[in-house]
């Protein structure tokens, strides 16, 4: 065969393969807990498009972050790795190195339309000119700040509209819409009482009073929560106008958990369980539902392998496309593997907290590095946020620090400010809200020492400096976030 003709073979399965891979769109929320979804048992907040997606597609329900901090865990969105193999990228506020090779990248490489709007990588300052995601939409910023949450929102969606406009429609897309609601700075004082969200309908966490300042925190984030699916509906809507809602796949998640006490920074399952709903149309079966372990660290080898990509060695994330298809899975997800580093800069020198942890269906298991620091930061402002500045401003914040002294409150400031130990553990049987730390009891002890030698393990798989206990380095780099007045 000559190589003319040889080429003209390859052009032709080439393109008959991409005819075939998904066009994907990722819906990105910015810390959103797992179970506020109405399809997820949450009794007061409605998501009527995450709730409809999941029953066209399928609901992932041990779904999690592998950070408990929003740049962190898009780190290893991107990469597919743990965040402790990327240097300062694994904290919040920090740099990306451009060694680090994203999977947007590659897909742009296997001739994917890529592109961004609102939230990529963020917060921090990514070594080189453009975000580690790509490129961004909208071309040009609007003029002005949004002064309401409906400008915010048009303002975020704007630019997926415009990539949808003009993008190659010849070559299949994959498109980050990294919404920042419900994030706290979204959050509207009253904006709850006009959706009709109801106060006595909010369950309250036990790691919190039963106060109305409380409940007030929950219906703003609540509202923010509704915000978030309503933009998500003009998304699909977006796909619909243009007649691609069949060849795309679509992902709609949030990146860590809500900025709550004990939730955003931690570990817990309030600072690390997400929701997760993905259609496939023609390939994922309507209302499936997957009890496996997902991490968000598994989403970059996953979106490789369905655009028709190998999967590099260096990814430690897992694809999931064979669960996706109806396939064999031969990876046991019986568990995640959860870490973080420094979250703000609110520690005198700039400490950060290191935690490593795994999370099984029965347990969770905790390893506190530096338990002599503060885990919520320390208590007098240091350098950015407040007193305590692991756990953002909320009415729920502020009331639990001015009655701490109260004999029934003071065991919710303990739960959520105070030092803890080297080790925790929490029987999910009996302690679903991880309240009671069972790791000292004799009758747990075999659990303990089972999982302590599996987070071993992992960590020395994955070249975890910290093994090294002495191991500080990222109390080193640098932090580029805003600060306070002391």
């Amino acid at each position: 065969m000559s190589l003319r003709a040889l080429l003209l073979v390859f052009t032709i399965v080439a393109g008959g393969f991409a005819a075939e891979r998904p066009n994907i769109l990722l819906i990105l929320a910015d810390n959103w807990s797992s179970p506020h979804a109405g399809v997820l048992g949450d009794k007061t907040v409605r998501t009527p498009v995450f709730d409809r997606l999941a029953s066209e597609g399928a609901l992932f329900r041990n779904a999690f972050c592998p950070v408990p901090s929003c740049s962190p865990t898009r780190s290893c969105l991107l990469t597919g790795r743990v965040a402790h193999q990327l240097e300062d990228a694994a904290s919040l506020w920090s740099g990306f190195p451009k060694k680090f090779t994203v999977f947007t990248e590659a897909l742009r490489t296997a001739g994917y339309e890529t592109g961004y709007c609102a939230k990529g990588w963020s917060p921090g300052r990514p070594e080189g000119e453009m975000n580690p995601v790509g490129t961004e939409w909208p071309r040009v910023r609007a003029k002005g700040k949004a002064t309401t949450p409906r400008e915010l929102d048009e303002q975020m969606i704007r630019g997926f509209g415009e990539f949808m406009e003009e993008r190659d429609k010849r070559r299949p897309f994959f498109f980050w819409l990294g919404i920042t609601l419900p994030a706290r700075h979204t959050w509207h004082a009253g904006e709850a009482a006009r959706r009709g969200l109801r106060a006595e309908t909010v369950q309250v966490p036990g790691n919190m009073p039963d106060v109305p300042e409380v409940r007030t925190a929950l219906l703003e984030y609540y509202a923010s929560v509704e915000r978030l699916d309503a933009l998500a509906g003009k998304a699909l809507a977006l796909l619909g106008a243009q007649g691609v809602s069949d060849s795309t796949l679509v992902v709609y998640t949030g990146d860590n958990g809500w900025q709550m006490p004990r939730g955003l920074a931690n570990c817990y399952d309030t600072g690390t369980h997400v929701p997760l709903a993905i259609r496939w149309p023609g390939v994922v079966q309507p209302r499936q539902v997957f009890d496996q372990f997902i991490s968000l660290t598994d989403f970059a080898p996953t979106f490789l392998d369905v655009g028709g990509r190998l999967i590099p060695q260096v990814m430690t994330g897992r694809s999931f496309a064979p669960l996706l298809r109806g396939e064999h899975d031969p990876a046991p997800r019986d568990a995640v593997f959860l870490e973080r580093e420094r979250h703000a800069n609110v520690r005198a020198g700039n400490l950060s907290y290191p935690m490593r942890a795994i999370r099984t269906r029965d347990h969770l298991y905790l390893r506190n590095l530096r338990p002599d620091r503060w885990p919520a930061g320390d208590p007098d402002v240091w350098f950015a946020v407040g007193p305590y500045g692991d756990v953002d401003q909320s009415l729920a914040k502020d009331y639990i620090l001015a009655h701490r002294d109260e004999p029934a409150v003071r065991r919710f400031y303990e739960l959520n400010f105070a030092k803890r130990p080297a080790e925790e553990l929490y029987d999910l049987r009996a302690d679903p809200e991880q309240l009671v730390n069972v790791a000292g009891k004799p009758e747990h002890r075999a659990a303990k020492d089972a999982l302590r030698a599996r987070l071993d393990q992992w960590m020395r798989d994955t070249d975890d400096p910290r093994v090294d206990p002495a191991y500080d380095r990222w109390d080193e780099y640098p932090y580029y976030g805003g600060s306070v007045k002391k």
